[in-house]
């Protein structure tokens, strides 16, 4: 007995050393636990996407499980992978939400968020535009990159253009339990003070982790100002967040980008543009497709 305890100690010594090992361990005991994958499901559980549902849950393998199950639940209902631009290009008229045309300081995809552009009133389709903008971003993720970064500028934001209480609510429901540790960043710039009211009771709807992401950045702050440097180049940060390049949203541009991406997509998930199929080539191909960043 004292042989295997000598093992053992030996064991969890050495993934104390070296943490990737615990890492994979980790990833390994969950992967069993959920069990043979097929489709859609085992082309979105990829290693990458499972160590991500075990940072969200530090670790434990039986919460990392429950959560990833509730997930692929939402994604067989919601289906995000199968909305196309055209739903929801109405949505993106005023350039509200963007995904820009530069990446931060190591190479994470940006998104861009303009609350006081708000152009409708169905909280429905503006979650629809949002998923599908986090598709989106995911899609064009750099290899091996997995989380994102946000850019929020608050010009013309007012409690008339301000979501309710409950849809912001819900939003973070969705990104926090259905995309974890995909957010690196959020860099909320000049917000008004009358978002403070706001702020205070949406912040109690996050998680500590993402709420530790969320950074106020206020031009006369030098902290905040040297933060975001840190994230990006200034050369390619628009003038609107304190960098030097003039950004100019055009929306016809931005639907032909999205048009291509709703091909690309629908080629990574393997189904058919029109019936929304699997296709049965790439679901037989699927247990030996590249390990993406879009998990």
């Amino acid at each position: 007995m004292s042989i295997f305890r000598r093992r053992g100690s030996s064991h969890q010594q050495l993934e104390q050393e070296h943490p990737e090992l615990q890492s994979e361990s980790k990833v390994n005991e969950l992967k069993a636990a959920i069990g043979p994958l097929s489709g859609r499901n085992l082309l979105y559980c990829t290693d990458a996407c499972l160590r991500r549902y075990l940072e969200a849950r530090n670790w434990n393998v039986d919460k990392a499980k429950k959560m990833l199950e509730e997930t692929l639940a939402w994604r067989s209902t919601y289906k995000p992978e199968e909305i196309r631009w055209h739903e929801v290009a109405m949505e993106g008229e005023t350039g509200k939400l963007f995904r820009a045309n530069f990446h931060d300081r190591v190479g994470r995809t940006v998104l861009i968020l303009k609350p006081g552009l708000q152009n409708t009133k169905s909280m429905e389709n503006q979650i629809k535009h949002l998923v599908y903008l986090m598709e989106n971003a995911m899609l064009n993720l750099p290899e091996g990159q997995e989380e994102m970064a946000w850019l929020i500028d608050f010009t013309g934001w007012s409690f008339t253009t301000n979501v309710p209480v409950r849809t912001a609510r819900d939003t973070i429901n969705i990104l926090q339990d259905h995309y974890p540790q995909r957010l690196a960043v959020a860099f909320l710039y000049t917000p008004p003070r009358i978002f403070e009211a706001f702020w205070k009771i949406v912040k109690y709807f996050m998680d500590p982790k993402t709420f530790q992401k969320v950074k106020f950045v206020y031009p006369k702050n030098k902290e905040s100002v040297e933060l975001m440097r840190s994230y990006f180049d200034m050369d390619n940060l628009p003038t609107e967040f304190g960098g030097k390049a003039t950004m100019k949203y055009d929306h016809e541009d931005f639907s032909r980008l999205m048009a291509q991406d709703d091909v690309k997509a629908a080629k990574f998930w393997g189904f058919d543009e029109k019936t929304g199929s699997m296709s049965t080539s790439h679901a037989v191909g699927a247990a030996v497709a590249p390990e993406p960043a879009l998990v």
